[in-house]
């Protein structure tokens, strides 16, 4: 498929800027895969929506307050951080914004500082030096790191808007945002309800945002990012399975983390490890039966696996539905449901 087939409808104005209060009052379009009966709901209306023995899988990683502003040494200029992965010795994989070359010197808050050891393909390698800890340095400054379609600086507000309920694991750069709209009133009516709860990891990362260049997107290089898939939530999704109950994944990181897990006959085993599953229209999905996800930037592999799941011509659709109505897009924006 050419990327050209994954122009989705777009509408910037409907970017959300701030997430809705409570989360889950945030709207919510049903997708069914079988109809054109789409609907317009609430996300806290999905204990309804779900079937008693229905199981929710949800991503449990935890975002790194992972952004940290400096200055270049000599000269001054602005540096912005994302720090992606700890290397050892405190040294770092980070995404940066700003112009360096190895041997510069980077001022940071706290009295901290970071040398540029090597840069290659988009990745920069720095030594942080002045800090007991780098995570220590993040506690201190570090901000949440919003992605770049939000064009306010983050606040401490975003500290708790940009994480889960169920945030666990420490090690993402960003937010796995269909779990977002979660409160803890939802979860105690979803119990209620009978429906399950299981938790994977996937620390999102670059790979998740990298842009897709390439024309033949089969071709696009999709990175790695490292997940787990526990053993109990590998025996939960067999349980559900084998009373014909659904497993719904509550956003994209959960259906790669359980896909990568999936045997061909649709057995998911434990799993931890790297991956870098790329997900598009053809695929034959073992593991989930349902589907919660944001709304997604056009041309990226987010809308390629939604649209592998609903079908591209249903996404479109659904997409083109959501703006008529006003949705919210993207990190803080609303929802819908694919089942």
């Amino acid at each position: 498929m050419r990327l050209t087939d994954f122009d989705v409808p777009f509408d910037p104005s409907l970017i959300a800027e701030h997430p809705v209060e409570p989360r889950d009052q945030a709207r919510l379009l049903v997708v069914p895969r079988a109809s054109e009966s789409y609907s317009h709901r609430r996300v806290a209306d999905l204990p309804a929506l779900l079937e008693p023995g229905d199981l929710l899988v949800v991503n449990d990683t935890r975002v790194l307050a992972a952004r940290l502003t400096g200055r270049k040494r000599p000269g001054g200029g602005r540096v912005e951080l994302v720090l992606v992965k700890d290397l050892g010795g405190n040294t770092w994989e980070v995404l940066l914004k700003g112009r360096v070359r190895p041997g510069h010197v980077i001022d940071l808050p706290e009295g901290a500082s970071a040398t540029v050891l090597a840069q290659d393909q988009g990745s920069t390698t720095l030594r942080f030096e002045g800090c007991a800890s780098v995570g220590l340095l993040l506690l201190a400054a570090g901000q949440m790191p919003l992605p770049p379609y939000i064009k306010r600086a983050p606040t401490e507000a975003d500290r708790a808007w940009y994480q889960t309920v169920f945030a666990r694991q420490a090690g993402a750069i960003a937010a796995p945002t269909a779990g977002l709209h979660f409160t803890d009133s939802l979860l105690a009516a979803l119990r209620a309800r009978e429906i399950g709860l299981a938790t994977v990891t996937l620390h999102v990362g670059p790979a998740t945002f990298r842009p897709v260049t390439v024309q033949d997107v089969g071709r696009h290089p999709m990175g790695v990012e490292w997940c787990d898939v526990p053993e109990e939530t590998a025996r939960t999704i067999a349980r559900t399975k084998a009373r014909g109950a659904r497993v719904v994944a509550v956003g994209t990181t959960v259906v790669r983390a359980l896909e990568t897990a999936a045997e061909v006959e649709g057995i998911v085993r434990p799993y931890r490890g790297e991956t870098s599953l790329l997900i598009l229209p053809g695929y034959q999905f073992r593991a989930i039966d349902a589907l919660l996800t944001n709304f997604h930037l056009p041309r990226t592999t987010l809308v390629m696996l939604v649209a592998a799941f609903a079908g591209l011509d249903r996404v479109r659709e659904a997409y083109r539905i959501a703006i008529a109505e006003r949705y919210r897009f993207y990190s803080y924006g609303d929802a819908m449901l694919i089942i």
